[in-house]
């Protein structure tokens, strides 16, 4: 509960700081820019009335709900808001029924509907919104902090743009802070002073919300005190007092997540799947720590055992189908797998130094040999003239310069020391004498 400067508690009424701070407008919106700066194609939609059924992803507390407010205000459009974590197929056709009826009455454009976590409704709940948004009944405005590409059933994503939000930067969060402390109704009539700001924005994490609420909670704990001094310490304090430890929204997310993966990648399987279960009891989706299973397979264990990624995607596919509370039992057993298994980063680093060579080399040539040639005169300038088909060749190998001519001799993919890639190793030195000699 908050307080004035004399110990007076704040009306009950009022909503929590993050409510209170809600901006009305595009030009009270803090980030974002590469989609609602000048100019950009989000602003260029609102701004000329032309609104299309798009879907907004990105982590939480960056605003995705607020813009789509600010979207259905600015073009003073009818808006409807459901949460998928509690609405069904019967709540999706009250709405659509809604907006057919009042479209009968209505000239200022079709309503908005807005979806939050819509990657937690399931097909048939996606499906009744298909005829709706393709014939224009509503314009959907979808939030979600999950890939679409998953989430989303293919139909729907044809019908609406993705619009990727970004976690909130330094200076983003400083000018929420500001705003918050100098305009807020209750705090600016309280004498703060902000000296450190390192744990406020370490704990927010680029998230809005987040970062009111622990400012909220601060000044909270900080009843009867003129004036109210923020610095790491206390906010520290405030929140091992205040806050949960870990909960999917809370500031501890992240360590939890973190230790989970060093974990695995550190194989200890002990410690692992306690961070898994950790994670579970927190409420964090399934699906998401899957698919960090699936990215540590490839990125850690890779080529020491490519078995792992096989299981960690088969995992995902379960989970997906399953889910809790039996998809804990997959999630156990891929866990203690991956964090068993021999280690491997080569192809994580491989393709890293690929990707900064060829950011230095976007010019270099192809050589001509490689190249396809589909018409005459490709033929005659020598393209894929000296090419060497392999399977020609004994043992499916024909000694043949493939990289650039600047670059012979490159090598990015270094095998690792364990079983597997001792074996690849061998091979290459077959192959390649004068790259793998060593």
């Amino acid at each position: 509960m908050a307080f004035s400067d004399d110990s007076t508690p704040r009306s009950t009424m009022l909503p929590p700081l993050p409510e209170r701070m809600r901006p009305a407008n595009l030009d009270g919106y803090v980030g974002q820019r590469h989609l609602i700066g000048p100019g950009c194609i989000l602003r260029t939609m609102i701004e000329s009335g032309n609104l299309s059924s798009f879907i907004l992803w990105g982590p939480p507390g960056v605003g995705k709900t607020t813009l789509a407010h600010i979207i259905a205000k600015t073009l003073d459009r009818d808006f409807y808001q459901l949460s998928a974590v509690s609405s069904g197929v019967k709540d999706v056709r009250d709405v659509i029924d809604k907006a057919k009826s009042g479209s009968l009455f209505a000239s200022k454009g079709s309503p908005i509907l807005f979806i939050d976590e819509i990657h937690r409704f399931n097909k048939a709940q996606q499906d009744a919104l298909l005829g709706a948004v393709e014939d224009g009944t509503v314009i959907l405005i979808g939030a979600t902090t999950e890939n679409p590409s998953f989430e989303v059933i293919t139909p729907l994503l044809s019908r609406c743009q993705v619009f990727v939000l970004k976690s909130l930067q330094t200076a983003d969060l400083q000018l929420l802070l500001d705003r918050a402390i100098q305009t807020d109704t209750l705090l600016k009539h309280k004498k703060i002073t902000v000296k450190e700001t390192d744990a406020l924005f370490r704990f927010s994490a680029g998230d809005a919300r987040k970062l009111l609420n622990i400012l909220e909670i601060v000044v909270d704990a900080s009843a009867g005190r003129s004036p109210i001094v923020i610095d790491n310490k206390h906010v520290t304090e405030c929140l091992q007092e205040n806050v949960a430890i870990y909960d999917k929204g809370g500031e501890m997310h992240y360590d939890i997540i973190s230790a989970f993966i060093k974990s695995v990648r550190g194989s200890d399987p002990n410690a692992a799947v306690y961070y898994l279960a950790r994670m579970l009891k927190g409420g964090e989706d399934p699906l998401f720590i899957a698919r960090r299973l699936c990215i540590l397979a490839a990125e850690d264990i890779g080529l020491a055992n490519p078995n792992a990624l096989l299981l960690a995607n088969a995992c995902f596919q379960v989970v997906h189908s399953i889910g809790m509370p039996e998809a804990r039992i997959p999630l156990s057993e891929t866990t203690i797998y991956l964090a068993s298994s021999p280690k491997s980063n080569s192809a994580y680093l491989a393709v890293d130094a690929a990707l900064s060579l060829a950011d230095k080399t976007q010019m270099a040539a192809v050589p001509l040999y490689l190249r396809n040639a589909p018409t005459q005169l490709m033929e005659e300038l020598g393209y894929a003239d000296g090419y060497k088909y392999a399977h020609d060749f004994p043992g499916h190998f024909a000694d043949l310069e493939f990289m650039p001519d600047e670059l012979k001799g490159t090598r990015l993919y270094e095998p690792q020391p364990n079983k597997h890639e001792e074996s690849l190793k061998a091979y290459l030195k077959q192959c390649w004498p004068k790259y793998y000699s060593d």
